[in-house]
């Protein structure tokens, strides 16, 4: 039996990172060591409240919580709220929160949890990628000691942001621009693949079908998560960005993914943060990342609704 891939999911919960921490305390081909947060979907300080809010419903423990980076390397923060509402995780009404944070030195935690594992660790981003890049600027031994990043941003086609950006990208240009081009090996995970995972009635309706406290969570999320995309981008369901970032480390068929210069634009007036994907090799620059393209959508909800499942067994989660 293959060892399970050691991981730090780096997130801003959301409700797609909601499912991604699920997802990666669930399945035994991951090792999840660390939970850390940023700001992005919503403040830093309800994003480290939602990673432990997502802990205690659906009775993920002993997986420590750190809270990183208040905003982006320049200028003001980017939040989400018009998509993940108030509390960022806007639907379930969650009781009071019994999971502790375990430190508010993120990087500091993920840069010394590094430093002391035997085997590299994949480091797994679904958030704005400011604390990575913070962590390899200020301690690049590091560097070393992850074995790829798998980012949830980007986009080989249009952006969600603004025309050409995808948010988690636009939310902080320099720290994606840092990443790509730390020399660690990148997966991206853009919205050209995220945008064939959604989450229509018959997924809900398979969620549902657990009958569990968690399954009940789960489908309110998504249910809430529909309405602003419907509302924002006349989507018929929400995609599940997210959790495929966890889901092709569990099953590398679930994505299809091919090698491209990935770059970022840092300076356009209209494309700040537009991920520029050379798929043709039209530049002659040497690629410096691993992109998916196309999702096995069935075997995703599969996963998805497994991990649900093997939760609400042992959960206790209320809404």
């Amino acid at each position: 039996m293959t060892d399970p891939t050691p991981i730090v999911l780096d997130c801003d919960p959301g409700h797609d990172d909601a499912l991604a921490i699920m997802l990666a305390a669930a399945n035994p081909a991951v090792d999840l060591l660390a939970i850390s947060t940023v700001a992005g979907n919503q403040t830093l300080d309800k994003t480290a409240l939602n990673a432990r809010r997502i802990c205690d419903v659906a009775g993920i423990g002993g997986v420590p919580i750190v809270s990183g980076a208040r905003g982006p390397l320049r200028g003001p923060a980017v939040i989400a709220e018009d998509v993940h509402g108030q509390s960022g995780l806007d639907g379930p009404q969650f009781g009071p929160v019994r999971t502790p944070l375990t430190s508010a030195d993120g990087v500091g935690y993920v840069r010394d949890l590094l430093r002391g594992q035997k085997r590299p660790v994949t480091v797994v981003a679904t958030g704005p990628l400011t604390n990575i890049a913070t962590l390899l600027r200020a301690a690049p031994d590091v560097a070393d000691r992850i074995d790829r990043i798998v980012f949830m941003g980007g986009s080989t086609e249009r952006g969600n942001s603004t025309p050409y950006a995808e948010f988690n990208i636009y939310a902080d240009p320099e720290a994606a621009d840092i990443v790509l081009h730390s020399g660690v090996p990148v997966t991206m995970v853009g919205l050209n693949v995220t945008h064939q995972a959604l989450a229509d009635d018959t997924v809900l309706s398979r969620i549902g079908a657990l009958g569990s406290p968690l399954s009940r969570i789960c489908v309110s999320l998504l249910e809430f998560f529909s309405e602003t995309y419907r509302e924002l981008w006349g989507f018929p369901a929400p995609p599940l960005h997210d959790p495929i970032t966890v889901a092709l480390l569990i099953d590398p068929e679930v994505v299809t993914r091919v090698h491209a210069r990935v770059d970022i634009e840092l300076t356009g007036t209209h494309t700040r943060g537009a991920t520029v994907v050379d798929l043709y090799n039209r530049t002659g620059r040497p690629a410096n990342a691993e992109v998916a393209m196309q999702l096995d959508a069935e075997r995703f909800w599969d996963l998805i609704v497994d991990a649900i499942a093997t939760l609400s067994d042992h959960s206790g989660g209320t809404q």
